[in-house]
């Protein structure tokens, strides 16, 4: 299960696996992640990049597919994803996990949003 703290609420979310992406701030690009999440934390597996730029380069081994970079990661799990919610940057993070509604998070001027693994009530 997976929990979000976002505007002060705590949702969990019956999933093991979502995507999460954006839009970079500067470079105006789709940027989107694929993580994996379980007891021993939330693990970055893959990733697709639509452009390079702006101290944002895609990770070595990426190759170019359709006009994206593309890439494989292999990455220690990490117990909590902190998300930035700057509200400046024109669009927050999309979430999305298998048999669930996309949600959007951190849009607005907030405190950051805190994703996590945490165990079924």
């Amino acid at each position: 299960m997976i929990c979000i703290l976002a505007a002060g609420k705590t949702m969990a979310i019956a999933a093991t696996a979502f995507t999460l992406s954006w839009t970079h701030s500067v470079e105006k690009t789709r940027w989107e992640e694929q993580w994996q999440a379980g007891p021993a934390g939330l693990t970055v597996t893959q990733g697709r990049i639509e452009g390079s730029g702006a101290g944002m380069e895609p990770p070595e081994g990426a190759r170019l597919v359709d006009g994206a970079y593309v890439y494989t990661l292999d990455r220690a799990p990490i117990p909590e994803l902190v998300l930035a919610a700057s509200g400046a940057t024109g669009g927050g993070w999309h979430f999305c996990a298998k048999d669930t509604p996309c949600i959007d998070l951190g849009e607005a001027a907030a405190e950051p949003v805190r994703l996590n693994w945490c165990k079924a009530p």
